[in-house]
Protein backbone atom coordinates (compact mmCIF):
# COMPACT_ATOMS: atom_id res chain seq x y z
CA UNK A 1 0.00 0.00 0.00
CA UNK A 2 1.45 2.82 -1.16
CA UNK A 3 2.24 6.28 1.52
CA UNK A 4 1.08 9.27 1.05
CA UNK A 5 2.81 12.54 2.60
CA UNK A 6 1.65 16.02 2.36
CA UNK A 7 3.87 18.59 1.83
CA UNK A 8 4.87 19.57 5.70
CA UNK A 9 5.74 15.79 6.58
CA UNK A 10 7.42 15.54 3.36
CA UNK A 11 9.86 18.37 4.44
CA UNK A 12 10.13 17.27 7.79
CA UNK A 13 10.99 13.64 7.11
CA UNK A 14 13.67 14.77 4.52
CA UNK A 15 14.93 17.72 6.92
CA UNK A 16 15.67 15.20 9.89
CA UNK A 17 17.12 12.52 7.14
CA UNK A 18 19.85 15.29 5.90
CA UNK A 19 20.25 16.17 9.69
CA UNK A 20 21.06 13.04 10.57
CA UNK A 21 23.23 11.96 8.02
CA UNK A 22 25.50 14.76 8.50
CA UNK A 23 25.39 14.97 12.03
CA UNK A 24 26.53 11.98 14.61
CA UNK A 25 24.00 10.61 16.55
CA UNK A 26 23.48 11.03 20.65
CA UNK A 27 24.20 7.52 20.90
CA UNK A 28 28.24 8.50 19.74
CA UNK A 29 28.31 10.95 22.60
CA UNK A 30 29.28 9.93 26.64
CA UNK A 31 26.11 10.68 27.64
CA UNK A 32 25.71 10.66 31.77
CA UNK A 33 22.37 9.14 32.91
CA UNK A 34 19.70 11.31 33.61
CA UNK A 35 20.22 14.29 31.96
CA UNK A 36 16.44 15.01 31.87
CA UNK A 37 14.76 17.14 34.28
CA UNK A 38 11.17 18.67 34.78
CA UNK A 39 10.63 22.48 35.42
CA UNK A 40 8.10 23.61 37.94
CA UNK A 41 6.65 25.63 34.90
CA UNK A 42 5.98 22.42 33.24
CA UNK A 43 3.63 21.85 36.72
CA UNK A 44 1.99 25.57 36.87
CA UNK A 45 -1.81 23.79 37.01
CA UNK A 46 -0.34 21.52 40.34
CA UNK A 47 0.55 25.17 42.46
CA UNK A 48 -3.33 26.23 42.07
CA UNK A 49 -6.41 25.21 44.25
CA UNK A 50 -8.80 22.56 43.43
CA UNK A 51 -6.69 19.70 42.44
CA UNK A 52 -8.16 16.19 42.55
CA UNK A 53 -7.49 12.93 44.56
CA UNK A 54 -4.82 12.08 41.99
CA UNK A 55 -3.13 14.82 41.08
CA UNK A 56 -3.55 16.88 44.68
CA UNK A 57 -2.45 20.32 44.85
CA UNK A 58 1.60 21.60 45.45
CA UNK A 59 2.00 23.88 48.32
CA UNK A 60 5.62 24.27 47.65
CA UNK A 61 8.83 22.86 45.99
CA UNK A 62 9.05 19.90 48.25
CA UNK A 63 6.18 18.17 46.75
CA UNK A 64 7.44 18.31 43.44
CA UNK A 65 10.52 17.38 44.57
CA UNK A 66 9.11 14.40 46.23
CA UNK A 67 6.93 13.56 42.69
CA UNK A 68 10.04 14.11 40.26
CA UNK A 69 11.91 11.05 42.80
CA UNK A 70 8.87 9.20 42.28
CA UNK A 71 8.90 9.65 38.62
CA UNK A 72 13.12 8.48 38.59
CA UNK A 73 13.91 11.56 36.46
CA UNK A 74 17.24 13.02 36.66
CA UNK A 75 15.96 16.24 38.69
CA UNK A 76 14.77 19.13 38.17
CA UNK A 77 14.04 23.29 38.02
CA UNK A 78 12.09 24.07 41.70
CA UNK A 79 11.01 27.29 42.68
CA UNK A 80 13.38 28.64 45.80
CA UNK A 81 11.53 31.68 47.84
CA UNK A 82 11.54 32.01 51.47
CA UNK A 83 12.50 28.57 52.88
CA UNK A 84 13.45 27.92 56.80
CA UNK A 85 15.95 25.99 57.72
CA UNK A 86 13.77 23.02 58.30
CA UNK A 87 12.76 23.25 54.94
CA UNK A 88 16.30 23.65 53.19
CA UNK A 89 17.37 20.51 55.26
CA UNK A 90 14.23 18.49 53.97
CA UNK A 91 15.05 19.44 50.32
CA UNK A 92 18.59 18.58 50.80
CA UNK A 93 17.46 15.07 52.81
CA UNK A 94 15.46 13.87 49.26
CA UNK A 95 17.54 15.33 47.13
CA UNK A 96 20.33 12.85 48.72
CA UNK A 97 18.91 10.00 49.31
CA UNK A 98 17.12 10.12 45.82
CA UNK A 99 20.61 10.89 44.12
CA UNK A 100 18.68 13.49 41.92
CA UNK A 101 20.19 16.89 40.93
CA UNK A 102 18.40 20.10 41.57
CA UNK A 103 18.29 23.57 40.37
CA UNK A 104 16.95 26.62 41.60
CA UNK A 105 14.42 29.20 40.37
CA UNK A 106 14.44 32.31 42.18
CA UNK A 107 13.61 36.01 41.28
CA UNK A 108 15.73 38.76 40.29
CA UNK A 109 16.18 41.81 42.65
CA UNK A 110 14.76 44.72 41.10
CA UNK A 111 16.51 47.47 43.20
CA UNK A 112 19.10 47.68 46.13
CA UNK A 113 16.19 46.72 48.69
CA UNK A 114 15.67 44.07 46.90
CA UNK A 115 19.37 42.26 48.05
CA UNK A 116 18.46 40.59 51.18
CA UNK A 117 15.94 38.48 49.82
CA UNK A 118 17.49 37.95 47.06
CA UNK A 119 20.48 36.66 48.91
CA UNK A 120 18.95 34.67 51.32
CA UNK A 121 17.16 32.82 48.79
CA UNK A 122 20.73 32.06 46.70
CA UNK A 123 22.07 30.76 50.24
CA UNK A 124 19.14 28.44 50.72
CA UNK A 125 19.32 26.84 47.06
CA UNK A 126 23.03 26.40 47.85
CA UNK A 127 22.41 25.02 51.23
CA UNK A 128 20.14 22.77 49.81
CA UNK A 129 22.75 21.36 47.51
CA UNK A 130 21.66 23.81 44.37
CA UNK A 131 24.41 25.31 41.71
CA UNK A 132 22.71 26.32 39.38
CA UNK A 133 19.57 29.04 39.61
CA UNK A 134 17.15 29.95 36.42
CA UNK A 135 15.78 34.07 36.24
CA UNK A 136 13.70 35.88 33.95
CA UNK A 137 14.40 39.03 33.53
CA UNK A 138 10.67 39.83 32.31
CA UNK A 139 7.48 38.12 33.54
CA UNK A 140 5.38 38.43 30.43
CA UNK A 141 6.17 38.74 26.86
CA UNK A 142 7.94 41.88 25.08
CA UNK A 143 5.18 41.96 22.17
CA UNK A 144 2.53 42.19 24.63
CA UNK A 145 3.63 44.43 27.59
CA UNK A 146 5.86 47.01 25.74
CA UNK A 147 3.86 49.50 23.32
CA UNK A 148 6.98 51.48 22.20
CA UNK A 149 10.59 51.56 21.92
CA UNK A 150 10.70 54.03 24.89
CA UNK A 151 9.06 51.51 27.46
CA UNK A 152 11.34 48.99 26.03
CA UNK A 153 14.42 50.64 26.58
CA UNK A 154 13.22 51.32 30.42
CA UNK A 155 13.00 47.63 30.41
CA UNK A 156 16.29 47.14 29.37
CA UNK A 157 17.69 50.02 31.90
CA UNK A 158 16.16 48.01 34.70
CA UNK A 159 16.91 44.76 33.62
CA UNK A 160 20.56 45.45 33.07
CA UNK A 161 20.79 47.07 36.72
CA UNK A 162 18.83 43.70 38.26
CA UNK A 163 21.73 41.77 36.63
CA UNK A 164 24.39 44.02 38.02
CA UNK A 165 23.21 43.85 41.20
CA UNK A 166 22.70 40.05 41.25
CA UNK A 167 26.10 39.01 39.96
CA UNK A 168 28.27 40.23 42.81
CA UNK A 169 25.84 37.87 45.15
CA UNK A 170 26.05 35.32 42.73
CA UNK A 171 30.38 35.44 42.71
CA UNK A 172 30.48 35.67 46.65
CA UNK A 173 28.58 32.54 46.87
CA UNK A 174 29.90 30.79 44.07
CA UNK A 175 26.57 29.87 42.20
CA UNK A 176 25.20 30.10 38.81
CA UNK A 177 22.54 32.76 37.48
CA UNK A 178 21.24 31.09 34.49
CA UNK A 179 18.93 33.84 32.26
CA UNK A 180 16.51 32.52 30.23
CA UNK A 181 15.45 34.00 26.93
CA UNK A 182 12.15 34.24 28.01
CA UNK A 183 9.99 36.21 25.45
CA UNK A 184 11.71 39.29 26.44
CA UNK A 185 15.46 39.19 24.52
CA UNK A 186 16.58 37.85 21.27
CA UNK A 187 19.42 35.88 20.96
CA UNK A 188 21.91 38.95 20.07
CA UNK A 189 20.62 40.42 22.95
CA UNK A 190 21.15 38.32 24.95
CA UNK A 191 24.45 37.02 23.84
CA UNK A 192 25.91 40.84 23.99
CA UNK A 193 24.70 40.77 27.60
CA UNK A 194 26.15 37.88 28.56
CA UNK A 195 29.35 39.05 26.44
CA UNK A 196 29.16 42.64 27.95
CA UNK A 197 28.94 41.72 31.51
CA UNK A 198 31.95 38.62 30.90
CA UNK A 199 31.43 36.48 34.43
CA UNK A 200 31.91 32.83 34.71
CA UNK A 201 28.39 33.26 37.09
CA UNK A 202 26.20 34.39 34.38
CA UNK A 203 25.04 32.14 31.78
CA UNK A 204 21.86 31.42 29.74
CA UNK A 205 19.20 29.13 30.75
CA UNK A 206 18.45 28.32 26.88
CA UNK A 207 14.91 27.81 26.05
CA UNK A 208 13.94 26.11 22.77
CA UNK A 209 10.95 27.73 21.97
CA UNK A 210 10.85 30.89 23.32
CA UNK A 211 12.14 33.04 20.58
CA UNK A 212 10.29 31.66 17.83
CA UNK A 213 8.04 33.91 18.92
CA UNK A 214 10.15 36.49 18.02
CA UNK A 215 10.51 35.33 14.25
CA UNK A 216 13.84 33.71 15.16
CA UNK A 217 15.36 30.56 13.90
CA UNK A 218 15.21 28.37 16.51
CA UNK A 219 18.46 26.24 15.37
CA UNK A 220 20.59 29.60 15.04
CA UNK A 221 18.89 30.64 18.13
CA UNK A 222 20.28 27.62 19.78
CA UNK A 223 23.80 27.99 18.18
CA UNK A 224 24.30 31.28 19.06
CA UNK A 225 23.39 30.73 22.77
CA UNK A 226 24.86 26.97 23.68
CA UNK A 227 28.24 28.36 24.47
CA UNK A 228 26.63 30.36 27.08
CA UNK A 229 24.03 28.07 28.12
CA UNK A 230 24.36 26.45 32.09
CA UNK A 231 20.83 25.33 31.95
CA UNK A 232 17.81 24.70 29.40
CA UNK A 233 13.83 24.76 29.26
CA UNK A 234 14.00 21.71 26.76
CA UNK A 235 10.75 22.19 24.53
CA UNK A 236 9.06 20.99 21.08
CA UNK A 237 6.89 23.22 19.46
CA UNK A 238 3.18 23.15 17.54
CA UNK A 239 2.26 26.42 15.76
CA UNK A 240 -1.14 26.93 14.26
CA UNK A 241 -2.06 29.47 11.77
CA UNK A 242 -4.42 32.72 12.46
CA UNK A 243 -5.45 36.04 10.85
CA UNK A 244 -2.47 38.01 12.78
CA UNK A 245 -0.22 34.98 12.69
CA UNK A 246 0.17 32.30 14.10
CA UNK A 247 -0.42 30.35 17.26
CA UNK A 248 2.83 28.68 19.02
CA UNK A 249 1.82 25.87 21.84
CA UNK A 250 4.33 23.79 23.75
CA UNK A 251 3.72 19.90 22.51
CA UNK A 252 5.11 16.46 23.66
CA UNK A 253 7.95 15.41 22.50
CA UNK A 254 8.18 14.26 18.83
CA UNK A 255 4.96 15.82 17.86
CA UNK A 256 5.79 19.45 17.31
CA UNK A 257 8.23 20.99 14.72
CA UNK A 258 11.38 20.94 16.26
CA UNK A 259 14.61 18.44 15.92
CA UNK A 260 15.30 17.87 19.18
CA UNK A 261 17.80 15.95 18.65
CA UNK A 262 19.72 18.43 16.46
CA UNK A 263 19.47 20.96 19.26
CA UNK A 264 20.60 18.47 22.28
CA UNK A 265 23.93 17.65 20.27
CA UNK A 266 24.38 21.42 19.63
CA UNK A 267 23.52 22.05 23.09
CA UNK A 268 25.75 19.21 24.25
CA UNK A 269 29.01 20.13 21.90
CA UNK A 270 29.44 23.37 23.85
CA UNK A 271 28.04 21.70 27.54
CA UNK A 272 28.25 17.75 27.97
CA UNK A 273 26.94 17.91 31.33
CA UNK A 274 24.21 20.29 30.87
CA UNK A 275 20.84 19.63 31.94
CA UNK A 276 17.54 19.22 29.92
CA UNK A 277 14.88 20.42 32.06
CA UNK A 278 11.71 19.54 29.39
CA UNK A 279 8.82 22.11 29.67
CA UNK A 280 6.03 21.26 28.49
CA UNK A 281 3.55 23.59 29.57
CA UNK A 282 -0.28 22.21 29.25
CA UNK A 283 -2.16 25.70 28.36
CA UNK A 284 -4.13 27.24 25.13
CA UNK A 285 -1.92 28.14 22.36
CA UNK A 286 -0.46 31.73 22.51
CA UNK A 287 -1.05 34.30 20.11
CA UNK A 288 2.57 35.69 18.01
CA UNK A 289 0.16 38.60 15.84
CA UNK A 290 3.50 39.10 13.90
CA UNK A 291 1.26 40.24 10.80
CA UNK A 292 -0.07 43.56 13.27
CA UNK A 293 2.20 47.05 13.84
CA UNK A 294 2.26 46.80 17.59
CA UNK A 295 3.82 43.35 17.78
CA UNK A 296 7.18 45.16 15.95
CA UNK A 297 7.26 48.45 18.31
CA UNK A 298 10.22 47.28 20.13
CA UNK A 299 12.44 45.31 17.65
CA UNK A 300 13.75 48.21 15.50
CA UNK A 301 15.15 47.64 12.08
CA UNK A 302 14.44 43.80 11.68
CA UNK A 303 16.17 43.32 8.23
CA UNK A 304 13.02 41.95 6.16
CA UNK A 305 15.32 38.73 4.56
CA UNK A 306 15.27 37.59 8.49
CA UNK A 307 11.09 37.57 8.21
CA UNK A 308 11.01 35.82 4.98
CA UNK A 309 12.71 32.98 6.06
CA UNK A 310 11.25 32.85 9.03
CA UNK A 311 7.51 32.80 7.04
CA UNK A 312 8.85 30.55 4.89
CA UNK A 313 9.74 27.86 8.16
CA UNK A 314 6.12 28.72 9.83
CA UNK A 315 4.40 27.90 6.41
CA UNK A 316 6.58 24.87 5.79
CA UNK A 317 5.48 23.31 9.69
CA UNK A 318 1.98 24.44 10.70
CA UNK A 319 0.08 21.93 11.92
CA UNK A 320 -2.10 19.68 10.17
CA UNK A 321 -4.66 19.31 12.94
CA UNK A 322 -5.76 22.34 15.55
CA UNK A 323 -3.02 22.24 18.63
CA UNK A 324 -4.81 21.30 21.69
CA UNK A 325 -6.63 23.83 23.90
CA UNK A 326 -6.85 23.63 27.35
CA UNK A 327 -9.81 25.80 28.18
CA UNK A 328 -13.15 23.22 27.02
CA UNK A 329 -11.88 21.07 29.70
CA UNK A 330 -12.55 20.81 33.52
CA UNK A 331 -9.83 21.70 35.61
CA UNK A 332 -9.00 18.03 36.68
CA UNK A 333 -9.44 17.27 32.80
CA UNK A 334 -6.40 19.43 32.44
CA UNK A 335 -4.33 18.14 35.29
CA UNK A 336 -4.47 14.77 34.19
CA UNK A 337 -3.52 15.90 30.42
CA UNK A 338 -0.69 18.01 32.29
CA UNK A 339 0.62 14.96 33.74
CA UNK A 340 0.26 12.96 30.53
CA UNK A 341 2.40 15.46 28.65
CA UNK A 342 4.83 15.11 31.25
CA UNK A 343 5.07 11.47 30.65
CA UNK A 344 4.71 11.76 26.90
CA UNK A 345 8.05 13.98 26.66
CA UNK A 346 9.90 11.52 29.09
CA UNK A 347 9.20 8.67 27.08
CA UNK A 348 10.35 10.27 23.82
CA UNK A 349 13.35 11.53 25.58
CA UNK A 350 14.51 8.16 27.12
CA UNK A 351 13.80 6.23 23.54
CA UNK A 352 14.81 8.97 21.10
CA UNK A 353 17.45 10.76 22.55
CA UNK A 354 19.13 8.74 24.58
CA UNK A 355 19.27 11.41 27.79
CA UNK A 356 18.09 9.40 30.44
Amino acid sequence: MKTSLNRRSFIKSTAIAATAAALPSLSSFNVAPNLVGISVASYHLRFRDGGSTAHPTWNGALPMTKHLSELGVGGGQIGVRNWDADYVKKIRGLKESSGMWLEGQIRMPKTEGDLAAFETNVKSAKEAGIEIVRVACLSGRRYVNFKNLEDWKAFKKASLKSIRLAEPVMRRHKMKLAIENHKDWTADELVKILKDYDSEYLGCNLDTGNNISFMEDPYAVVEKLAPYTMTTHFKDMGIEEYEDGFLLSEVPFGTGFLDLNKMAMTIRRHNPSVKFNLEMMTRDPLPIPFLTEQYWATFGNTRAKDVAKSIKLLRENYNDKPLTRTTDKTFHEQLALEEANQIACLDFARKELGLM
